[in-house]
């Protein structure tokens, strides 16, 4: 490597990776070993997907591996269906894990390790209520108060908490604590809370615990377990990495550390899983797969590839502060990415007919189209052409203002692939609604250019009435109206700023016949329209497209 490209690879490094170039360097670990460690109560989302491009990038860039380790701590939320949705989404994204593993796995080595803390007098077991533990805190300005059972001598707490074990207690009658310093500047060194009781059967053990460990106390020693060399976290878990590191400590035991990154929030979205599942309960979705919703399984059913999210990943970078990412960038990432793969074809969805006088009513011929301008390996298709169309209803005006290029009477336009037509007359219904447009076309024109030189302003896409197939089209938008969703006055909720225009169907859209055989998540561009995905509610007699994306890009990516 020259010292040019040298010297453009350092800049474009981000910190994460500066840090373990520096650790590899200087010996403080010889492989990188990354987890990937989500709870199991909901399904993965956009930001989720950030986090696993980077923990799964990372390690393969330096030679190293990823465990997927699912915090199953909370049995009350978890369940089995997520753990599923949780894998198909890391696979759909294109990573693959070295170890399978669950919190639940290092239950009896958490136990014990607590033992090991309460026999040192670092632990104890604490009868007040989590509402009196909240209020003897304190506040960042005064200083906690010591429980009154903080006291309690090595033995009684060692037989407490095994009666804890034993199930002898009811949910929220004692919890164990560590024993740390009630008055200290970081909230999370107030005696936090390494158990608490709940009494409900575990997704993977059933009903062999009534104890469960927390978050800050499971996590680290989890981490250890597996020898995790960096723990990369979002940037909320900033302040728990004191108490991450305070455990290991006082354990002895692997020292895994914890690293923090901007977590990804992006406009007119929420990604708080508590929000995500109220807008599932309350039907303001039609599911965690909603192609409204930002979890990676509703992105997949709008029609967003693989390749597109990890490249917007890629796009946004990884930063220390938290920052905001216009969905458009997101958009863009899809649109980017289905410019090259997708092929394009022809669709009306808001049909008004067009005759062709001077055609031959018994004649269909066949043209030829291009299937991708951007992949000559795709090729040509064939499709077929007749005196009767369909052609969007938008593309004729009766009394067009100045400047108007399509079909208008007397005015003449390039039918895309074919020819030349001009439109002479109309037909309205009862209503004086335009229902059918009757032109001539020009037989030399073919292909679209004219022998004579003339030259027209418009052209506009159609299909062949004669073959054309029915379907249906879901046109989705932003789900909210706002920018910031969660900034509300009093009174409101996010809820208020649902868009209630971020979905409309259109019925009796008209296709080329080549899209009869398609199957779910096949995507093709719309010449004219946008990008749409086959969603998987089509039938053989309805099938359903999904616009993924417009194709006006909406946000400058310089």
């Amino acid at each position: 490597m020259d010292i040019k490209s040298e010297n453009k690879e350092k800049t474009t490094r981000n910190f994460l990776e500066e840090i373990i170039e520096n650790d590899l360097q200087e010996g403080k670990v010889e492989t990188i070993h990354t987890r990937f460690p989500p709870e199991p109560n909901g399904y993965l989302h956009i930001g989720h997907a950030k986090s696993i491009c980077l923990n799964f990038g990372l390690a393969k860039k330096y030679g190293g591996k990823t465990n997927l380790r699912f915090d199953d701590t909370n049995p009350v939320k978890e369940d089995t269906e997520y753990v599923d949705s949780i894998k198909e989404d890391i696979n759909w994204l294109g990573f693959s894990w070295a170890e399978e593993h669950y919190a639940s796995d290092y239950f009896d080595q958490l136990y014990l390790w607590a033992i090991e803390l309460i026999k040192k007098g670092l632990a104890y077991v604490d009868d007040q209520s989590l509402e009196e533990i909240r209020l003897n805190r304190g506040t960042v300005q005064t200083p906690g108060k010591n429980s009154p059972y903080r006291d309690r001598t090595i033995e009684e707490n060692l037989r407490l908490f095994n009666e804890m074990k034993q199930g002898k207690y009811a949910d929220g009658e004692k919890v164990l604590r560590a024993k740390i310093d009630m008055s200290n500047n970081n909230m999370n060194f107030r005696d936090p809370i390494m158990y608490r009781i709940i009494h409900t059967t575990h997704h993977r053990t059933g009903n062999k615990w009534c104890i469960y460990p927390m978050y800050d106390y499971a996590h680290g020693e989890s981490d250890s377990i597996e020898n995790i060399t960096h723990s990369i976290c979002t940037l909320e878990f900033d302040i728990h990495r004191p108490l991450y590191d305070w455990f290991i400590k006082q354990l002895g035991i692997f020292p895994s550390h914890q690293y923090e990154f901007a977590r990804l929030n992006i406009t007119y979205t929420v990604m708080s899983k508590r929000k995500l599942l109220q807008l599932v309960k309350e039907n303001y979705v039609s599911g965690w797969d909603d192609p409204r919703m930002p979890t990676i399984c509703g992105l997949r059913r709008r029609g967003y590839t693989s390749e597109s999210i990890r490249n917007f990943c890629e796009d946004i970078g990884v930063a220390k502060r938290d920052n905001l990412i216009d969905y458009g960038r997101l958009e863009f990432a899809l649109r980017e990415d289905l410019n090259k793969r997708a092929n394009r074809v022809m669709a009306v969805l808001n049909p008004i007919k067009l005759v062709i006088d001077n055609y031959d009513e018994n004649v269909q011929e066949e043209l030829e189209a291009v299937n991708n301008p951007e992949d000559e390996t795709k090729g040509m298709r064939k499709i077929s052409f007749s005196n009767t169309l369909y052609i969007e209803r938008d593309d004729f005006m009766e009394n067009p203002p100045k400047k108007y290029f399509r079909l208008s009477i007397g005015n003449e336009v390039r039918l895309r692939y074919a020819y030349f037509v001009k439109c002479v007359s109309i037909e309205k219904d009862d209503v004086g609604n335009v229902t059918v447009v009757h032109c001539t076309y020009d037989p030399l024109s073919k292909g679209g250019n004219s022998p004579d030189g003339r030259k027209v302003k418009g052209t506009i896409h159609w299909v062949n009435a004669k073959d054309c197939i029915e379907s249906e089209v879901r046109l989705f938008d932003r789900l909210f109206k706002e920018e910031l969703p969660d900034k509300v006055e009093d009174g409101k909720t996010f809820l208020d700023n649902i868009n209630p225009d971020s979905l409309k169907v259109l019925k009796h859209c008209k296709m080329e016949k080549c899209l009869k055989d398609v199957t779910p998540l096949q995507k093709f561009q719309f010449e004219r329209l946008g990008y749409f995905s086959v969603d998987y509610d089509s039938k053989q007699d309805n099938i359903v497209f999904n616009r993924c994306c417009t194709l006006k890009e909406t946000w400058n990516k310089n």
